[in-house]
C-alpha cells in the first residue's frame, strides 16, 4: 500500500529523478545568466555551464541562508534562483582568478 502513495522505492526513485532534472535545469539557467552577467569569454561549453550553475546554486543556497531567513521546502522560490545566479557569478569570478593565464 505504501507504494501507491509514492513513498516506496519507486516513489523515491521518481522524486530523486525529478530533483536531478530540476537541479540540471536550474544549473543551466543560473550558469547561463552568470556567463551573460560577467563580461569576457569563457570556453566551458554547455556541460561546463551546467556545472557552474549547479555549484553556484549550492554556494548561493548557503549565502542566501546566511543573509535571510529561509525555510527549506520542495517548491520553487524566486529568491532561490536569484541566489543561484549570485553564487554562479562568484564561482565564475573565482574560476577566472585561479585560471588566469592558463587558457
Amino acid at each position: 500500500m505504501a507504494e501507491a502513495h509514492g513513498t516506496g522505492p519507486a516513489g523515491q526513485a521518481q522524486t530523486m529523478t525529478a530533483f536531478v532534472i530540476y537541479l540540471l535545469i536550474v544549473g543551466l539557467i543560473a550558469g547561463a545568466v552568470a556567463r551573460l552577467l560577467v563580461p569576457g569569454r569563457d570556453p566551458i561549453g554547455l556541460l561546463g555551464t551546467i556545472v557552474l550553475g549547479v555549484v553556484g546554486s549550492f554556494l548561493g543556497g548557503f549565502l542566501g541562508d546566511e543573509f535571510e531567513y529561509h525555510h527549506w521546502s520542495q517548491t520553487f522560490h524566486t529568491s532561490g534562483i536569484l541566489w543561484s545566479i549570485a553564487g554562479a557569478v562568484v564561482v565564475l569570478l573565482i574560476a577566472r582568478l585561479t585560471t588566469h593565464g592558463r587558457a
